[in-house]
């Protein structure tokens, strides 16, 4: 595995490589890095489906809106790079700041509408999906990759990716893949390292709430209202607290009412300082990802 930092680093390395192999196709994994197993879920997608892997780790300061958040962002260069490397990742791009934003960087990618402006954007602000469009933008044009690999926990995330690769047209194909579970089914995220044992415990309540809402209606309830009940009630039992549990279109995320076809419920919620975010597709004909199913599926809980 090679590690490049800088732009030009990674052109080079990509012309190189598509100049050896020519019909070589690129898969990218954007992560901001503390990698664990959802990260590594992705690569092993990009590794079936890609000639070469590229991950690159930047932990993007445009995309938080609390500066305390940025700060105690976990960073593990040394681990990241051993895990990636026994991933099968063959590139690693791992830029600083200054290669990312240079000295009078003024131009930025806003995706408008409600898909930008409910839940994480109604709760952290438009700055925030503004700057993960900016720098998911930088990557995908630094790498020119066919495909780029994205966990379904992040749907709003995912969603405003496609969004924005649609408008601008960019050649890359947008992947999403199953959202990665701990045995327990605690959503995997960078963020768990920071809960104690006590708040893990609590932190429960968030897969119990969506499987109890997900249970209600697969036997038949159609009244969002009705389950958003069940699930605060779970969520309320364990003293976490609910920024939103939320049922929206999967597509424009604007709001629904009722199961009359595929639902995206979405919550936010803390466990003492630790924001936490997890989804379930409900509704008749609901799938997890239509890309993602050109991909072999990975297990939600892993071995």
């Amino acid at each position: 595995m090679k590690i490049v930092r800088t732009v030009a680093a990674l052109r080079a390395e990509l012309r190189e490589a598509r100049a050896v192999r020519p019909a070589a196709t690129v898969g990218l994994v954007p992560t901001m890095g503390a990698l664990h197993e959802g990260h590594l879920s992705l690569v092993r997608a990009a590794r079936r489906n890609d000639d070469v892997v590229v991950m690159s780790i930047f932990v993007n300061p445009t995309q938080f809106t609390e500066a305390a958040d940025l700060a105690a962002y976990p960073r593990q260069e040394a681990g990241d790079t051993a895990l990636a490397e026994r991933a099968g990742v063959d590139l690693l791009f791992a830029p600083e700041a200054a290669e990312m934003y240079r000295e009078g960087h003024a131009t930025g990618v806003h995706v408008e509408g409600p898909l930008t402006a409910t839940l994480e954007g109604a709760v952290r602000g438009s700055a925030h999906f503004d700057g993960m469009a900016t720098i998911v933008t930088k990557l995908l044009l630094a790498a020119l990759p066919d495909a780029a690999y994205f966990g379904e926990k992040d749907a709003q995330q995912l969603r405003v990716v496609r969004r924005m690769v649609a408008d601008l047209g960019i050649p890359t194909r947008i992947v999403g893949c199953p959202t990665s579970r701990d045995d327990d089914g605690l959503a995997r995220s960078s963020r768990n390292v920071r809960l104690s044992p006590e708040e893990r415990s609590r932190a429960l309540a968030i897969p119990r709430a969506l499987e109890a809402i997900a249970s209600a209606a697969l036997l038949g309830e159609t009244r969002t209202a009705e389950l958003f009940a069940r699930g605060e009630e779970i969520l309320i039992a364990s003293g976490v607290s609910a920024e939103y549990l939320a049922f929206v279109d999967p597509d424009s995320f604007a709001p629904r009412e009722r199961l009359d076809g595929p639902v995206l419920c979405a919550v936010a919620a803390r466990v003492g300082e630790v924001r936490l975010i997890d989804n379930v597709l409900l509704g008749a004909g609901a799938t997890a990802d239509s890309d993602a199913e050109t991909i072999p599926r990975t297990p939600t809980k892993e071995p």
